[in-house]
């Protein structure tokens, strides 16, 4: 299927595309970072200053992770975060296919439901991933 672009839907997909490149780029150099030094290089300064893990503490490695298809690493780096990223993705790729198609765009009422619950969770899993393990024992 061949899609036709108007000029301004061409102009918000190379806008878009170029977006793309500069975030894979950070992320390569981050990753050939990573790999040089042996290991994550961003520490989390939230872990630093209380000893607790925030809800993001772990993407580091959680990415290494899945870059070498080790889904068992991914998931003990951090669960929550693993569990999102396919919706996440799929959030991403259908307000992307929104933009180039009409422009700039609020979320809908669904979109803006969804990014709340996501981020209920993440707090909820921040708070629970710091809460001593004899409480589950």
């Amino acid at each position: 299927m061949i899609f036709h672009l108007n000029d301004a839907q061409a102009g918000r997909l190379r806008h878009l595309c170029r977006i793309l490149a500069l975030v894979l780029g950070a992320g390569l150099l981050y990753v050939l970072l990573c790999f040089v030094r042996g290991g994550p290089v961003i520490s989390c300064p939230f872990y630093r200053l209380t000893g607790l893990q925030c809800p993001g503490c772990g993407v580091s490695r959680m990415c290494l992770a899945l870059l070498h298809l080790d889904f068992a690493a991914a998931f003990q780096a951090n669960a929550m975060l693993l569990a999102l990223l396919p919706v996440g993705l799929v959030f991403c790729a259908a307000h992307a296919v929104r933009f180039v198609r009409t422009g700039p765009c609020a979320l809908t009422r669904l979109e803006q439901t969804a990014v709340w619950i996501m981020a209920a969770l993440l707090v909820i899993f921040g708070i629970w991933r710091n809460l001593p393990a004899q409480w589950f024992a």
